[in-house]
């Protein structure tokens, strides 16, 4: 595994495990939740197009 998709799949663990948390302390709609779900979906959709120009 290159190591730039290594280092993106762990922002991308990391990032979750912060929004579980900022659902859990603040609700699911609270602004600082969405936010964190937002920047998760960027990584996402990296990690997504990174695996499509590999392919």
């Amino acid at each position: 595994m290159d190591v730039s998709k290594k280092i993106l799949k762990n922002r991308i663990y990391c990032r979750r495990k912060i929004m579980y948390w900022k659902a859990r302390q603040f609700g699911l709609t609270h602004p600082k939740t969405v936010e964190c779900s937002q920047i998760l979906d960027n990584l996402l959709n990296r990690y997504q197009k990174f695996d499509q120009h590999v392919s």
